[in-house]
């Protein structure tokens, strides 16, 4: 049977309950600290004190690397979550349980057994501070959520069995999400695929749902990309097109079938918001959200666009950058220029818009015809203009001259007006398929905590 690993924070019942899993199975229980010790001759409190924890860390990836890929249950500790080597071994043909409880109750397990401080912080807000720095870790490692505060070990167990043998989502709400998607525009091949998977022959009720969510959505290279990396890292999971026009109806049909992701596209990156349980740091300055993970019955937003943004810039920090738009990718991308210390002027044809955007940045705005009168290291195109079908170009030809680095956000087609106009001209380019690589990446780690080699995403989308 498929390995089942136990992920959470100290405390949680990790070793209680995959020893009584694996009596349940009758498979091996491994506990990876465990290893660790035997393969050190010392228990981990001695690890930390004699050699720090970056030993423990190295040993732990040690003993990750040896164990076996199925018939058994592995309880994990609770840091391994932060390394997305380690992650990439454990989440292989694996099931991945996150068990998890309040704080208090974690407090009184570890008061009985205690183990080598993480922080210098009182016992209560170790707890509160260190699970929070790895929340957004914990709900990657998830298939599936098991609170513990209140139950039994023995429960614990057979609340872990039933989800395996049952899963979260029963037949008839997977029959009533099917129609749906029946009746949405999803390209008929797709269907099919959703069709064998919610109430056909391929049904498993260990799989995990993921989509793009948009209006439109058919343009998007996700489903081609997510299920090729779920085919190479072996991840009991598919990705397709949540398509609807109103995204709190997308929501619903994800929570409906417990979706564990979303990637968010026009027009809901700001609507979505209202949505969410949870948001990151950057999504909020940016005011949009592009990928939400759904974890332990809550919601979490973040923003990787403006990663996707920053990373092909990196050599240009410092320059001056003209940005055209001033909508939500626009809000990402100022946020991403500004992260590289960029001079930013924002133009807009809209006024009044590009104003608003340049005050939450603190940066420069003029009108968009201001544009022959500056000359930019950078040009940037945030705004649609060039997507399939539209044939046309934000600025003219003879405005775009062979000392400008030109960056167009729009990525189908993958070769823009924008940018053939500036290869014409000289400049050097920067295609939207640059921006899709890198926030994808960062998206697959928010949604499984591994990190693809940028290699393999160029290699599938080739």
């Amino acid at each position: 049977m498929k390995r089942i690993v136990l992920f959470g924070y100290r405390g949680t019942g990790k070793t209680a309950i995959g020893t009584v899993l694996a009596r349940r199975l009758g498979i091996a229980f491994i506990d990876t600290d465990e290893l660790v010790e035997k393969r050190s001759g010392q228990t981990i409190p001695e690890i930390f004190r004699n050699e720090g924890e970056r030993r423990f860390r190295i040993l732990e990836r040690e003993v990750i690397s040896s164990l076996p890929s199925s018939d058994c249950i592995v309880s994990t500790g609770g840091g391994v979550v932060m390394d997305p080597a380690k992650m990439e071994q454990l989440r292989a043909a694996s099931i991945g349980v996150l068990l998890h409880a309040d704080h208090a109750t974690i407090g009184r397990r570890l008061a009985r057994s205690p183990r080598p401080p993480l922080t210098g912080l009182p016992p209560e807000e170790e707890i509160a501070h260190v699970i929070a720095s790895r929340r957004c870790n914990y709900a990657a490692a998830a298939d599936f959520c098991v609170d513990t505060s209140r139950t039994s070990t023995e429960q614990a167990a057979d609340n872990i069995l039933c989800l395996l043998d049952k899963g979260t989502v029963f037949a008839p709400t997977r029959e009533s999400v099917f129609r749906w998607f029946a009746a949405s525009p999803l390209p008929v091949q797709e269907r099919e695929q959703m069709k064998s998977l919610l109430v056909g022959t391929r049904y498993d009720p260990q799989i995990r749902f993921l989509g793009v969510a948009g209006c439109p959505c058919g343009h998007s290279k996700g489903p081609l990309l997510f299920n090729r990396l779920f085919e190479k890292y072996q991840l009991n999971c598919h990705y397709t097109r949540f398509w609807d026009p109103s995204i709190q109806t997308i929501m619903e049909k994800a929570r409906e079938i417990d979706a564990k992701g979303l990637s968010v596209t026009i027009p809901f990156k700001q609507d979505i918001m209202a949505l969410l349980d949870e948001i990151d740091e950057s999504a909020r300055k940016i005011g949009a959200v592009n990928t939400v993970v759904f974890a332990c019955e809550k919601t979490y937003g973040s923003n990787t666009d403006w990663q996707g943004i920053r990373k092909p810039l990196e050599n240009l920090a410092g320059s001056c950058a003209v940005l055209l738009g001033a909508g939500g990718v626009a809000a990402a991308a100022a946020y991403a220029l500004l992260d590289l210390d960029m001079e930013v002027i924002i133009l807009n044809r809209t006024p009044r818009k590009a104003q608003a955007l340049a005050k939450r940045f603190g940066c420069s705005w003029r009108t968009w015809d201001a544009f022959d009168g500056i000359t930019p290291d950078l040009v940037v195109n945030a705004t649609p203009v060039g997507m399939d079908p539209d044939t046309s170009s934000p600025v003219r030809d003879d405005q775009l001259k062979k000392e400008m680095t030109v960056f167009d956000l729009v990525y189908t087609p993958p070769v823009t007006p924008f940018i053939a106009a500036a290869r014409r001209a000289g400049c050097k380019t920067i295609t939207g398929t640059e921006v899709f690589i890198h926030q994808a990446r960062e998206q697959f780690r928010l949604f499984f905590g591994i990190d693809v080699p940028e290699t393999v995403i160029r290699e599938i989308l080739a």
